[in-house]
C-alpha cells in the first residue's frame, strides 16, 4: 500500500503510452507547417485533425502521468483523435511528412487503446 500522497510508479505500458503519445504531439505539430503547402479544403480538414490529435495527445500524456482516474476515458478518446488523423495524414500519400505523422498516429492510437483496457 503506498503512503498517502505518493503516486504508485508508472507501470512500463503506461510509459510506453505516455512516449507514443508526445512522440505524436510532436510529430502532429511539426506536420502543420508541411499540411500549410497543401492548401484548400483538404488542408483545413487536415489541419482540424492534426490540432485535435496534437492537443489530445498532450492531454492524456498529462492525465496519465498525474494517474488522473479519467485516464482510461482519455486514452479512448486519443485513440479516436489518432485514428482520424492519420487518415486525414494519409490523403497525401506522397508527402513523407505526413506518412511520418500517420505512423506516430497509428502508434500513439495502438498504446492508447491498450491502456483504455488496461486497469489504470
Amino acid at each position: 500500500m503506498t503512503q498517502p500522497g505518493t503516486m504508485t510508479p508508472m507501470t512500463e505500458q503506461m510509459q510506453e503510452c505516455v512516449d507514443a503519445c508526445m512522440a505524436c504531439h510532436a510529430v502532429c505539430e511539426e506536420t502543420m507547417s508541411s499540411c500549410l503547402q497543401i492548401g484548400g479544403q483538404a488542408q483545413m480538414q487536415i489541419m482540424r485533425s492534426l490540432l485535435d490529435c496534437s492537443e489530445t495527445t498532450r492531454m492524456c500524456a498529462d492525465m496519465m502521468m498525474r494517474r488522473s482516474p479519467l485516464s482510461a476515458e482519455m486514452c479512448t478518446l486519443c485513440a479516436q483523435a489518432c485514428d482520424m488523423c492519420a487518415q486525414a495524414c494519409m490523403s497525401v500519400p506522397d508527402d513523407p511528412q505526413m506518412m511520418r505523422c500517420a505512423e506516430a498516429c497509428r502508434r500513439c492510437a495502438e498504446t492508447c487503446l491498450a491502456m483504455a483496457g488496461a486497469d489504470l
